[in-house]
């Protein structure tokens, strides 16, 4: 392994990573440490006011994660001078120029020494409100760039963006990029007054004086307007696309690759299988289902669910990095979609069967300790039958329930609430995945530029089996079954169990009130 060219490649590198909490970023930084303990530096950017505040983060949000117990087994007890001795944290926000690093001196260090810049900070917030979105995920990979830019040494600027940039677009996606002022069914797009609209908006609200809570949802449906106007789904992707026309406007000469995955889920077998943390895309899904809350669900079984592990974007990343530093693409600027709905597309109805047969065999054990039964998930292909569909199982029934729950006095107070939250996060789930899950065959995201990738990498000697980016290699149901809903299963009991913790002061604090 160590004659590896990617290992070769890595040893003496500095490297900026942005977005350092974030789930594709810890496998990216603990993929770098386990492979090439030789690496010169690993800057981590994060959101923080301070290099302490910094370094618990790092330490709380990364580190103390599992994903990296085979690097701390592998340096034992001399784990954590090898982390300080190949780790800097810097404080910063991607937001704000010179990407807000308040020591000048650490800053013209940086800028010294770093080779390659990777961005992968982002807000992946489907309904995020629509000026933190701009701020993070158009304006802040400006800003990056920017930063790169002033770097001595810098060779490659890496940024992750998502495959959804393509909006609603029907057929075979391709891997090219966006240009500014882009027209998208019957608008230009100007980011800059998009920009404006929004810090206009912005001031307009807050002249109103509403809540701060009021304010963020105001703000949040606002982007989702806007997105819509313009031609995308949601406010993530609409601001990605922004961000990725931003960078081709203005990278110059600076060597650009673009990484955009389909939906990220647990890793399929680097550093281990199964390692997910959070609910991803289709966990939500997921988790719904085997609890018996959801029934229904608009798509096509036909359609391809695109879905792409971890560690494969990350080997896809690393492979991209060594390729292009060494063969020098300054001028050039090279789109790869790391996806699986052309190369090996999982359709709906399989996942359906995957879900089925597991919560079959492993049901879940509701709080009074019985096991919830699942049945076959229906699949409505047509928006307007699901929409009819929820009306006459659901949406009527609660309205009778409303007006029960009117006539007598609010007894049914509690009963109405659970129901109706059930219901609208159902009708919520559906509308924020439809976008998601229209890829009939043979609508996908086009895979030419990664396949030549895997060529040239193979060209070149890279270890195959350690740096594998090819879906045509997983085992759908042996991924979705034995891996994937085992690992969310396991992260979900880990995060019940640390919620139980943190609430023992307060329900110890309750016993002595009632003791009072």
């Amino acid at each position: 392994m160590e004659f590896d060219p990617i290992v070769k490649f890595l040893q003496g590198k500095t490297i900026l990573v942005t977005g350092a909490t974030g789930f594709l970023s810890k496998v990216f930084v603990e993929k770098i440490l386990r492979l090439q303990p030789k690496v010169n530096k690993l800057y981590l950017l994060l959101r923080a006011q301070d290099e302490e505040s910094a370094l618990q983060r790092l330490n709380d949000e990364i580190i103390s994660t599992e994903l990296f117990k085979v690097v701390r087994e592998k340096w034992g007890s001399e784990f954590n001078h090898f982390l300080s001795s190949k780790v800097v944290v810097v404080a910063g926000d991607i937001s704000s120029k010179n990407l807000r690093i308040k020591d000048s001196t650490l800053r013209q260090k940086m800028q010294k020494e770093i080779e390659i810049v990777v961005n992968m900070a982002a807000t992946t917030n489907f309904f995020e409100r629509y000026d933190v979105a701009l701020d993070i995920n158009t304006f802040g990979a400006l800003n990056v760039l920017n930063f790169g830019k002033k770097c001595d040494k810098v060779k490659l600027f890496l940024h992750v963006s998502t495959a959804y940039v393509c909006g609603e677009q029907k057929g075979i996606i391709l891997e090219k990029r966006f240009y500014m002022g882009e027209k998208k069914e019957t608008t230009n797009l100007d980011i800059i007054d998009e920009r404006r609209i929004a810090e206009k908006k912005l001031d307009q609200l807050r002249h109103q004086s509403p809540s701060n809570e009021a304010l963020t949802m105001k703000m949040k449906e606002f982007g989702l307007k806007r997105a819509k106007l313009n031609g995308w789904p949601n406010t993530y992707v609409f601001t990605k696309a922004m961000g990725e026309m931003l960078l081709g406007k203005f990278k110059g000469e600076f060597p650009l690759v673009i990484i955009r995955p389909s939906m990220i889920s647990s890793t399929y077998k680097q550093p281990f299988p199964g390692w997910i943390e959070g609910l991803r895309t289709i966990d939500s899904v997921i988790m719904s289902y085997g609890k018996g809350r959801l029934t229904c669900f608009p798509g096509n079984l036909n359609s391809a669910l695109d879905v792409i592990p971890v560690d494969m974007v990350v080997n896809a990343m690393t492979v991209a990095m060594e390729v292009h530093y060494a063969n020098h693409q300054y001028s050039q600027e090279t789109i790869y979609h790391v996806s699986s709905s052309l190369q090996n597309p999982m359709k709906i109805s399989d996942f359906r069967k995957f879900m089925h047969s597991y919560f079959i065999k492993n049901p879940w054990i509701d709080r009074n300790g019985q096991s919830v039964k699942v049945g076959k998930e229906m699949v409505i292909s047509r928006a307007d039958l699901f929409s009819l569909s929820m009306k006459v199982k659901y949406v009527l029934p609660l309205k009778v329930l409303y007006l029960v729950n009117i006539l007598s006095a609010q007894r049914l107070k509690k009963v109405y609430t659970k129901h109706d939250r059930k219901i609208k996060f159902v009708i919520r789930l559906a509308e924020l995945y439809k976008p998601y899950e229209c890829f009939s065959l043979p609508n996908s995201f086009d895979g030419r530029n990664l396949e030549k990738l895997e060529k040239v990498a193979e060209e070149r000697g890279i270890e195959v089996a350690e740096f594998d980016f090819n879906s045509k290699n997983i085992d759908w149901g042996d991924y979705i079954m034995n891996i994937h809903i085992p690992g969310l299963l396991k992260h979900e009991l880990l995060r019940t169990m640390f919620m139980g913790i943190l609430m023992l002061p307060r329900l110890s604090k309750l016993k002595c009130y009632i003791a009072e």
